[in-house]
C-alpha cells in the first residue's frame, strides 16, 4: 500500500517551520516540497498526490485538475478559496478544505479598526499633525451607540465584528442567503434582505466570499440604496464591490465613506482614483495578519491534511455537496 502523498505546491512565500515535516512523517504520510507555477511543474509534482496544498496560488486549475487522477483533496490555506476551482473539483469528487480560523480574529478586527479610522478621521487628522498642523474644529461625523450595524455575510469574522462591538447598542443586520433564519436568531441578530441591510444601515461590513454570485454584488443599485451618511467597510474580497461605482459613490455622495482592505485589482494600478479621495482609508489587503496568524495557517493546515490523510472529514471545507473519492467519516 503506497503512503498518501501530500504536495506543498505554494506557500505565498511563508517559510516552512521544521515541525511541519516533522508532523506529517510522524503521520506516515509522504510530505514534497515545490514551489510550482505553471501547470506542468503542478503535474510533474502532483501526478501521483493524494493532495495538494496552496496558499495564495492559482496554479490549481480545472484543467489541471484533469491531470490529477489520483487527488482526492485540496487545502487552500486561508479563508476565500476564490483562487482554486472550487465547481470542478467537487465535479471531481475533490474535498476543498480551508483555514479561516487563522485569520477571523484578525480581519474581525482589522474591519473595526477600519470603521473607527474612517469614523474617526484617523488617517486625516494623522497627517495634518504630522504636517504641523494643529485643526480641532472638525469632529468625527459619526457615532456608534443606538446606530444600525449591517452585515453581508454571517462566517467566523462577521461574528466576531458582532460579538466585539455588542458594547455599544448596536441594532444588528445581517443578510446571509446559506443561514436560515432562526440560526440568525439565535445569533442575536436581525436577518434582513440584503437592500434591507444596505438601505437601513449606519455602517455595513462586507464578509461574503467571492463567488460568480457574489461579483459585483455591491454595484450603482445597491450604493445607491444606502444611506448618504454611510459607511461601507470591505475586507471579503476586493470585485465583491463594483470598484468604479464605488469611485462614483464616493465622489458623488452616494455614500459619506468607505475603508477597503481589498481591491479589484491587487496590488491596484498607481492611478487608482481611490486613491486621490479624501473619504476612504485603504489597506494592502492586510487584514488577516497578526502576530499568530501564520503558526496558526500552517497548523490548521497540517491538521487538515493529517485528517484527510486518516479518512476524517477536515474542520472546515467549503463544497459539502461532494461525494469524496475516498470515504470519509
Amino acid at each position: 500500500m503506497t503512503r498518501f502523498k501530500v504536495l506543498l505546491a505554494e506557500s505565498d512565500g511563508n517559510a516552512l517551520p521544521a515541525w511541519v515535516a516533522e508532523t506529517l512523517a510522524q503521520a506516515d504520510i509522504e510530505f514534497v516540497v515545490a514551489n510550482c507555477r505553471t501547470t506542468a511543474e503542478l503535474v510533474e509534482h502532483a501526478a501521483d498526490a493524494d493532495l495538494v496544498w496552496v496558499w495564495g496560488s492559482h496554479v490549481v486549475t480545472a484543467e489541471s485538475l484533469a491531470l490529477l487522477p489520483k487527488l482526492g483533496a485540496l487545502i487552500r490555506t486561508g479563508s476565500g478559496t476564490d483562487n482554486v476551482p472550487v465547481a470542478a473539483a467537487t465535479q471531481r469528487g475533490i474535498v476543498v478544505a480551508h483555514t479561516p480560523q487563522a485569520h477571523n480574529d484578525a480581519v474581525s478586527d482589522h474591519a473595526i479598526g477600519l470603521l473607527f479610522a474612517v469614523m474617526r478621521h484617523i488617517t486625516e487628522l494623522d497627517r495634518s499633525v504630522r504636517a504641523g498642523e494643529w485643526r480641532r474644529t472638525r469632529g468625527a461625523a459619526w457615532h456608534l451607540h443606538d446606530q444600525t450595524l449591517g452585515l453581508v455575510g454571517f462566517g467566523h469574522a462577521a461574528r466576531l465584528v458582532t460579538k466585539k462591538l455588542c458594547g455599544f447598542d448596536l441594532t444588528m443586520l445581517v443578510h446571509d442567503p446559506y443561514l436560515s433564519t432562526e440560526t440568525l436568531k439565535q445569533a442575536g441578530v436581525r436577518p434582513a434582505t440584503l437592500d434591507e441591510v444596505l438601505a437601513e444601515s449606519d455602517f455595513v461590513f462586507l464578509h461574503c466570499p467571492l463567488t460568480e454570485q457574489t461579483h459585483h454584488l455591491i454595484g450603482e443599485r445597491e450604493l445607491r440604496l444606502m444611506k448618504p451618511t454611510a459607511i461601507l467597510i470591505n475586507t471579503a474580497r476586493g470585485p465583491v464591490v463594483d470598484e468604479p461605482a464605488l469611485v462614483r459613490a464616493l465622489t458623488e455622495g452616494w455614500i459619506a465613506a468607505a475603508g477597503t482592505d481589498v481591491f479589484e485589482q491587487e496590488p491596484p494600478a498607481p492611478d487608482n482614483p481611490l486613491f486621490k479621495l479624501d473619504n476612504v482609508v485603504l489597506t494592502p489587503h492586510t487584514a488577516g495578519q497578526s502576530d499568530e496568524d501564520r503558526d496558526l495557517a500552517f497548523r490548521l493546515s497540517v491538521d487538515t491534511a493529517v485528517a484527510i490523510a486518516q479518512g476524517r472529514w477536515p474542520r472546515s471545507y467549503v463544497n459539502h455537496g461532494v461525494q469524496p473519492r475516498w470515504p470519509l467519516a
